[in-house]
């Protein structure tokens, strides 16, 4: 289960969710998002764990707590294409289209 946890602490680092969420059960990955340009957290991460149940648990029992300070929210990831906006091909890159250019 792919769990998204956000409005963390910009000091909580990925041990920290890793161990919160390990009180819950086995914990495959998990990881706070970094700025690639600063180096500074973006106040969310994500965390992987292999048992549903142990997940729903984790879900239910961290979302609304205390984590270094701050209340966190914590729920099921959904998928990228699932989070809504436009859908399908959305082309991309600036002014060019979003085509390919050899």
């Amino acid at each position: 289960m792919n769990i998204f946890a956000a409005k963390l602490s910009f000091d909580t680092q990925s041990e920290d969710l890793r161990e919160a969420f390990e009180e819950f059960g086995e914990v495959s990955s998990a990881s706070v998002i970094m700025d690639k340009f600063t180096g500074k957290s973006k106040g969310f991460g994500f965390v992987e764990m292999s048992n549903d149940d142990e997940g729903r648990k984790a879900i239910s029992e961290l979302n609304d707590s205390q984590l270094d300070g701050r209340t966190i929210v914590v729920k099921v990831a959904e998928a990228r294409e699932d989070r809504g906006g436009s859908g399908g091909n959305r082309g991309g890159g600036g002014g060019y289209g979003g085509g390919n250019r050899y």
